[in-house]
């Protein structure tokens, strides 16, 4: 099934796609007296994610359907405002340099994944507008697929990981370079000396912190389709398409990923317990085809016009338009006390 978040008639919604134009309520497709349906009905995805098996059965009989409901009508896709498919994760991580285009790239680098979250408030609906304020600097998209956790998880092995997925969906993870390059940070760090735990030592760092050039509110528009898990049967083998305008800017597959999406989620769940609705986004895809006039890093959004999509097999095609807005970074300090001023 392909399911989504929306507004239709001013009420927000969950449902399932019917048909290539049409969607169908999930309060309405369950009937009342039936098992989940009136007022048993989930009313976001996340509550639809924890209804488990018994809940998408009863969702997937009703889309088998031939005939809707009496009094059931179906929505027009093109009459809804698109929501994130899950609208407040409770986290959202983001798995970053996980493509092996990337690996002549690394200086130096770990034996494993490595990972940032992203706020609740970075997220975008399909179709909605992403604000570029000119004191971002440069940005660009990031197309990547997401995986959308079913049940609560820990240490998981990687053998059954796929078993906790519900789905997959589709991440543009908007990455603010120039906010990256000003949040750098090159420092000593002091560490406890490994001969003596009682003395410090100063050792040279680089830093960068990621809450403002990935988790600026918009930099993570999702869906517009949160695909079952078994619409996926290999989420190792999707291309992925990305174009600003009609310019393609990336053509790659998730095959070429450092780390499989099973190995993804069993390092991560020795870190951290994965719960139902927590959205992983894999990491970027970026190959740059042959005869290929620009990649996603030099496509500034800042400067090239056009709105941004990001296709990926069974999952469909996430829209992003865009707008830029000229506006300083400023208002956000408290005026400086003169200096012989008394308190």
């Amino acid at each position: 099934m392909h399911l989504a978040s929306f507004t239709y008639q001013g009420r927000d919604l969950v449902g399932f796609r019917r048909g290539a134009d049409q969607l169908i309520a999930v309060n309405e497709a369950l009937l009342r007296g039936t098992p989940f349906g009136g007022n048993d009905a989930p009313r976001d995805m996340i509550a639809l994610i924890e209804g488990g098996h018994d809940l998408l059965a009863a969702l997937r009989q009703a889309a088998a359907s031939a005939t809707l409901p009496p009094g059931v009508a179906a929505i027009p896709i093109g009459d809804v405002k698109w929501h994130p498919p899950v609208r407040k994760p409770g986290k959202i991580v983001g798995v970053a340099m996980n493509n092996s285009a990337s690996d002549a790239r690394k200086i130096s680098a770990p034996n494993h994944p490595m990972f940032f979250l992203k706020p609740q408030t970075s997220l975008l609906g399909h179709m909605n507008e992403l604000e570029i304020r000119s004191y971002y600097g440069s940005v660009h998209p990031e197309p990547e697929l997401a995986v959308v956790i079913g049940r609560r998880a820990r240490d998981l092995a990687p053998e059954r990981a796929l078993e906790y997925v519900f789905g997959y969906s589709i991440m543009n993870d908007m990455t603010g370079n120039a906010m990256r390059g000003e949040d750098m940070v090159h420092y000593y760090a002091l560490y406890a000396s490994k001969s003596d735990s009682k003395t410090l030592e100063r050792r040279e760092q680089h830093l960068s912190y990621a809450a403002r050039y990935k988790g600026t509110d918009g930099f993570g528009p999702l869906g517009p389709w949160l695909a079952t898990r078994d619409e996926i049967p290999d989420p190792g083998n999707l291309d992925v398409i990305c174009k600003v305008g009609s310019e393609v800017v990336a053509e790659d597959s998730t095959r070429y990923l450092t780390y499989s999406v099973p190995e993804i989620l069993a390092f991560l769940s020795r870190f951290q317990t994965l719960e139902p609705g927590d959205v992983i986004s894999m990491g970027t895809a970026f190959r740059q085809q042959p005869g290929a006039q620009r990649t996603i890093h030099s496509a500034d959004l800042q400067r090239v016009e056009g709105a941004v999509t990001v296709e990926i097999s069974g999952l469909g095609t996430l829209c992003t338009p865009v707008r830029r807005t000229a506006m300083q970074l400023d208002g956000w300090r408290l005026p400086k006390k003169p200096e012989n001023a008394k308190d």
